[in-house]
């Protein structure tokens, strides 16, 4: 009898998840942020391409252009787009309705709130807002209203009904439009999988990267009918594929994944920080870790901040049936745009969430221990959640600074003071920055003036703030990240960087100044890269980290025995 076939996902195959068929992000989870970016981004996008939908086709594949709000549709699909626009307003009126009487009566309540009792203004609220806010004033007696966002997940303003997966396989690197102004258009030779985030089926279609299924148990899981299996074949492959074997080495090994996305590994435990995983596309693309060079599993993941390229629920949600713990940035829950990441987190089905805030810690083993740390800069001065993490693993204290500025340097002494010297630092150059109202203009419920817009960016560090920032925790090892310049981050950013570009430049300065200062390791990482700490244990032997070979540069080593006790 021969043997039955089992299938798992292929390199190529890409599962995108989607609310009401825009590319899936955390505001877009979150009742009040979701039905604002609906008012105020996507319905504003959809109806200015229907007016003019070949400046729109035209303008979205300029590089000048490149993360603009131009929705890359060809003409010939505008009356797509026009039946998409009629749907999300005959299904999705609650929420338009909820964030139109946000923004009338936020904008109402803070002209006339001047301090005094705000009992009466309950009386106030519109129907839609009513039993979903408190009204508050600060210290200066600035009005505000807070929004009960666990009781807005529970209200008709979270429609599991919209959110669904797209599965496609990638051809290119390329291919993927900007997210946040193209919808995601229904294919025919895509499949398209009506499904809730949180559904326990979701984990099951993920466990195929773990555990291979007959093509009739995949079909089935997915409702694909009898004699449509030729649609589902191509995403599909036969062939033997991860997990990766974990790490157990007694002193960390540590894989760059791209961007921020790093895989530590010491003693058994894994931990990997702000997951952007890229799959392989079918054409010769960058070299790269992919989802088969992750472990069965991973104790935690560590989130910095909501911003789409740390928090990626692509990835995370593939990720999910092995994700153990997801450690996430403590939310004030004062502005509205700040959104929980535990309560989204729970409402997507994540085992255990956890929340931390400044040097509040998760110790996992007696030698594995993470320790948030305050996160300054990158966030146009508001008051929205971050955290970067000092990872404690055998005698090392590692830092993922993510997007972190040096905006003061006696807080980062208060960090060394109280653990110790930090040693190895890993860390973003975004010098420049996109402007305040990028990825948040739909929070502004008045429009900012081009002054602030511009001069408040999101904005990490220079050269120069960078080794501020080292010097102040006593590093000795520095790995910058690529900013984004991956492939696989190009639809999430849009940032169309070159080799001249501020943000490059100035990694490239920080790389050098480092080795000049005798810096025992000192590199600009991209694609991938595979760094032991303790030299003695990589697996070539040469004492050496390993970097992949299309990264810009090799790391710095030095031949002495690199271990501290604190």
């Amino acid at each position: 009898m021969a043997k039955q076939k089992l299938y798992r996902l292929a390199p190529a195959t890409v599962v995108e998840p989607l609310v009401n068929r825009w590319s899936a992000w955390a505001n877009l989870i979150s009742p009040a942020t979701a039905s604002l970016h609906l008012l105020r981004h996507q319905l504003t996008i959809l109806r200015d391409y229907l007016e003019d939908p070949r400046t729109h086709a035209r303008l979205a594949r300029d590089p000048e252009f490149a993360g603009g709000p131009f929705a890359d549709i060809p003409v010939s699909h505008a009356d797509q787009v026009r039946e998409l626009v009629l749907e999300t307003e005959r299904q999705l009126v609650d929420n338009l309705r909820f964030a139109e009487s946000i923004v009338d009566y936020y904008n109402w309540f803070v002209d006339e709130a001047r301090g005094q009792a705000l009992d009466s203004y309950y009386t106030n609220l519109p129907a839609e807002m009513r039993g979903y806010v408190e009204l508050v004033y600060d210290y200066f007696n600035q009005p505000s209203i807070r929004f009960f966002e666990g009781l807005l997940y529970q209200s008709k303003y979270y429609d599991e009904a919209i959110q669904s997966l797209r599965l496609f396989s990638l051809r290119s690197d390329h291919e993927r439009t900007f997210f946040l102004s193209t919808p995601r258009l229904k294919n025919q030779a895509e499949v398209d999988w009506e499904v809730a985030f949180a559904d326990p089926r979701v984990d099951e279609l993920f466990r195929l990267d773990l555990r291979p299924q007959p093509l009739q148990y995949i079909s089935e899981l997915l409702g694909i009918r009898t004699g449509d299996e030729p649609k589902l074949l191509p995403l599909l492959t036969d062939e033997c594929g991860g997990p990766a074997e974990p790490w157990h080495g007694s002193s960390p090994r540590l894989k760059y994944f791209g961007h921020a996305c790093v895989l530590v590994e010491s003693a058994g435990i894994s931990l990997l920080t702000d997951p952007v995983v890229g799959s392989r596309p079918e054409a010769d693309g960058l070299k790269r870790f992919s989802y088969d060079d992750l472990p069965e599993k991973i104790d935690c993941v560590l989130i910095t901040h909501n911003h789409q390229d740390h928090f990626v629920l692509e990835t995370l949600l593939r990720l999910r049936p092995r994700i153990e713990c997801l450690v996430v940035p403590k939310s004030s829950g004062h502005l509205f745009g700040d959104i929980s990441l535990k309560l989204l987190g729970q409402q997507l089905n994540f085992k255990q969430v956890v929340e931390l805030d400044a040097l509040e810690s998760l110790r996992l083993t007696p030698e594995v221990e993470v320790i948030a740390v305050p996160f300054l800069g990158e966030h146009g001065d508001l008051a929205h959640s971050k955290t970067a993490y000092v990872v404690r693993a055998s005698n090392e204290l590692i830092m993922f600074a993510a997007d972190s500025n040096c905006l003061d340097r006696r807080m980062y002494e208060h960090v060394r003071r109280a653990l110790g010297p930090v040693h190895t630092v890993f860390i973003g150059t975004e010098s420049v920055g996109a402007p305040l109202t990028w990825n948040n203009g739909h929070l502004f419920l008045r429009t900012p003036t081009r002054e602030q817009d511009q001069s408040r960016r999101y904005r990490g560090c220079d050269a120069a703030a960078a080794l501020e920032l080292l010097d102040a925790l006593g590093a000795k090892r520095v790995y910058n990240y690529a900013m984004g310049r991956e492939p696989w981050l190009e639809h999430l950013l849009g940032l169309g960087l070159s080799d001249d570009s501020p943000q490059l430049r100035e990694g490239q300065e920080l790389v050098q100044r480092a080795r000049g200062r005798g810096f025992l390791a000192a590199e600009s990482l991209f694609g991938q890269a595979e760094i032991f700490l303790d030299e003695r244990q990589a697996p070539d032997s040469t004492g050496k980290s390993t970097a992949a070979a299309n990264a810009p540069s090799a790391a710095q080593t030095s031949d002495t025995e690199d271990q501290f006790v604190f």
